[in-house]
């Protein structure tokens, strides 16, 4: 029981670390989370991870809020989702209620406009290597090579609807599951 209260203690602290020290939002974290929680905390596994950011992207709601609330329950139950969800959000919503009442006085400001494209660019790189990593750990064969460049095409290219995407890609993989599953039976 112990062990348990300290796990939902200690991710508080990393989630409320995580939610203070990031910014560019969910996709943002997805490194940082891997990196507590799979390096160093060793709660959970590389494919725990691609597993909770598959199911954070497909859920309702804003990924890093539902990433949190997976890697919490995974880890210590229901006490740990609340204890993830509070230390992700709560940050946030500290900062975001201070910033609403100066930013508008402090937008016009040349310093606080290069601030922000700095902000911006590191945040692209940071989505960058959350992408390469989950390349990385993703298996690679043709038919999920085609999932990718098609679902890159429709939401790039063509501006389709992310969740129709999102929809499709599913359906797309359940259908090739079942295929590959029949033909081995």
């Amino acid at each position: 029981m112990h062990q348990k209260k300290q796990r939902i203690w200690e991710l508080l602290l990393v989630f409320l670390k995580i939610g203070a020290f990031t910014f560019g939002g969910g996709y943002a974290m997805i490194p940082l989370i891997q990196r507590e929680m799979v390096d160093n905390k060793k709660w959970i596994s590389e494919k725990d991870i691609l597993d909770i950011v598959a199911i954070s992207e497909s859920t309702p709601g804003p990924i890093a809020v539902n990433a949190a609330t997976f890697v919490g329950y995974h880890v210590a139950g229901v006490a740990g989702a609340t204890a993830a969800t509070v230390g992700v959000v709560l940050p946030a919503f500290c900062i975001i209620a201070c910033l609403a009442a100066i930013l508008p006085k402090l937008e016009q400001l040349r310093a606080v406009q290069y601030a922000f494209w700095g902000i911006r660019v590191g945040v692209l790189a940071l989505l960058l290597r959350a992408l390469l990593t989950m390349y990385h750990s993703c298996q690679k064969h043709v038919f999920a090579v085609c999932i990718m460049l098609a679902a890159f095409a429709c939401v790039a290219i063509l501006q389709m609807n992310t969740i129709v995407v999102l929809l499709g890609c599913a359906v797309a993989g359940v259908l090739y599951t079942v295929a590959k599953e029949g033909t081995r039976s």
